[in-house]
Formats: structure tokens, sequence, C-alpha cells
């Protein structure tokens, strides 16, 4: 199961990993609302065993949900599932797993909000995912943000205009009032409906769409250099913003960049089969 703000998914496979049913549900985030997350993902579990006729108590489960904090989150959260056997941890793990596979690496996940992490050996190590008013550098939520305060520095004279910061005016009719107003209301998930505006224009020799990507790729380059990456070490972008930084990270990072392998719910996927696995192993 892999669950977030936006909703959760669940595939039920066999222990050869074919996978025999899916369904998904609302919102499942941890932090947000534990009981609406407990609610959800039990009933997306139920949807998919009903599907294949599988008693969804006995099967072998692991979740990877946004909002789990801590071992008390995970263990508050296995206490209120129904599985036999399940095992939960945050959806950054998950995520981790199913875009490096088998291999040791960083994971550069830029959506809505952004995390980094490095897994070596066996360990993670994580950068960022502190939410939009504390972190998220280089977020599509970023992104938007940081637009519309160079926008207002624009029609102030502080800064550069640009076709995209005169795109982004016009949207507000012209009146920077109305900027104010968006902002005061605004979630991280309206500022990222900025996100594909930038990308698009840094692509077509926008200066200021350009200095805003730039800017977010310094964040990912300092997170990687933290990193301490090694020549056996991969490097995957994720997420809707993720891949479009490939082009503006350092050069000695090109080489090492892969495909994700797979998803959040491979990497559960994958989590679930070793929880079987270990149920199957002599003590």
């Amino acid at each position: 199961m892999d669950g977030g703000g936006t909703g959760c998914r669940v595939a039920i496979a066999n222990p050869n990993g074919v996978v025999l049913a899916r369904a998904s549900g609302g919102p499942a985030n941890y932090a947000s609302n534990a009981a609406q997350a407990v609610e959800n993902v039990v009933g997306a579990v139920r949807l998919a065993a009903e599907k294949m006729g599988a008693d969804m108590h006995r099967l072998v489960a692991h979740v990877g949900l946004a909002g789990i904090m801590n071992d008390t989150d995970a263990c508050a959260m296995v206490a209120q599932l129904p599985f036999e056997h399940c095992t939960v941890t945050d959806d950054r793990v998950t995520s981790v797993i199913g875009a490096l596979g088998n291999n040791d690496g960083a994971l550069l996940a830029v959506g809505t909000g952004t995390f980094v992490a490095m897994r070596r050996g066996g360990k993670f190590r994580f950068f960022g995912g502190w939410g939009q008013q504390v972190g998220d550098q280089a977020s599509g939520a970023w992104l938007g943000r940081e637009l519309l305060v160079h926008a207002l520095l624009a029609v102030d004279g502080l800064e550069s205009e640009s076709d995209l910061t005169r795109t982004v005016l016009a949207r507000f009719d012209g009146t920077p009032a109305d900027i104010v107003a968006f902002a005061r209301q605004a979630r991280p998930a309206d500022y990222a409906t900025f996100a594909p505006l930038i990308v698009e224009a840094a692509k077509a020799g926008d200066l200021v769409a350009h200095q805003l990507m730039d800017r977010g790729s310094a964040y990912l380059n300092t997170a990687l250099g933290a990193a301490d990456l090694s020549g056996d070490d991969i490097v995957c972008l994720v997420g809707g913003v993720g891949p479009h930084y490939e082009p503006y990270l350092a050069p000695k990072y090109h080489s090492l960049i892969r495909l994700p392998k797979g998803t959040a719910l491979d990497g559960a996927l994958q989590l679930a089969r070793q929880n079987q696995e270990a149920l199957e192993t002599p003590e």
C-alpha cells in the first residue's frame, strides 16, 4: 500500500510478485488525519481483496504512508490495521526502494513537495521533506511561490521582468493585490500549478524561469553533495518536476542518472514480499 495526501493505492501480489488485484482509495496522510488514513487504506485493501475473493485479514502487508514521522506512528498504524502480518513505514522508504531497486544511490523526489534520499548498504539517509513553510526547496510549490514573489518584485522595479512574469501577472488581471489575496489562501498544490509554466518557460529560454530552476537545482546539487555518491551509485529523479531538473544538475552526476525502476507502490510490494519470506524462514 502507498498512501499520501491525495489518495492511496493498493496492489495484492502472489509470492512470486505477480500482481493479482489493484484498487485505490481516498487520502491517507497519517499526520494530517490518522483516522481517515486508516479508513481509506482498509477500504482500498478490502476492495482489492474482493476482486480476487481473498480474505484481507490473512494478507501479509507493508504500508508506506506520508505522515509517518517515527516508530510510534508506525506502531500505532499497525495496531489499527486488520492484517495478520503488517509493517508500516513512511512513504519515503517505499519510494527509494521502488525507484532504486537493489542499487545503492540517491533519489530526488520532486513533486508538489521535495525530499532527497540516499541508500547505501541497506541504510537510509533523508534530506528535506519538511513541508512548504520551512522547506520543500526546488518543489513545484516552492517554484510557484518563488515565481509570484519575483513577479511582485518586478512590479516594484526591483527584479527583472520577462515573458513569464508578464504571463503570471496577466493571470491575475494585472493586479498585484490579487496575487496577495491568492497567497493568503494558497495551499502547496495551488502554488504547484505554476510549476509546468516555469518548466516550459525555462526550456524556451525565459531568463526568470531559468533563474528559478537554477536556484532549485542548487539545493538538489547541495543535497547530492552531502550524500557523498560513489561511482557505483545511481541517481533517480521522480515526481512531476524531478525529471525536469536533470539538465540543471552538476555535470559530475549526469553519468549516474538512471530511470527509476518502479514506484513507491512497487517498493511497498517488495517489502511485503520480504515480510512473507521472513515468515517462511525457520528461526
